[in-house]
């Protein structure tokens, strides 16, 4: 039975894959292991080690710490809203067409969110 945390951190590894619009072979070929080990690292099935997970955080330009987020601490603390987010498929698809767009009509897209969330 995979520990939750795996589960959680592989959860994590695919969301950010797939936001950043990245095939398993691609992330495979990138830290230097076959495609099946991010499959088996993505459903919990495989821990990912502290120097691969390194390794996938630096090919996804992600820092470690993303994929620990949304977690429920030890002491009991509720997980961020952001863990949330990521079961949403409105939400990831609204972020990866987010970050489609160049960065300069990005930042004046945001300005506007902003502002008619101001008003709302």
């Amino acid at each position: 039975m995979p520990h939750a945390v795996d589960v959680h951190v592989g959860k994590r590894i695919r969301h950010r894959r797939w936001l950043v619009g990245m095939t398993q072979q691609q992330l495979a070929e990138s830290v230097g292991i076959k495609f099946q080990q991010i499959q088996k690292y993505e459903t919990g099935a495989n821990r990912v080690s502290a120097s691969r997970l390194w390794d996938i955080a630096g090919a996804m330009d992600v820092d470690v710490s993303f994929f620990f987020e949304g977690l429920e601490r030890a002491d009991g603390a509720a997980p961020s809203a952001a863990g949330d987010l990521l079961g949403d498929k409105e939400a990831l698809d609204l972020v990866r067409s987010y970050y489609s767009i160049p960065e300069n009509q990005r930042r004046r897209l945001f300005e506007l969110a902003r502002v008619l969330s101001d008003v709302a």
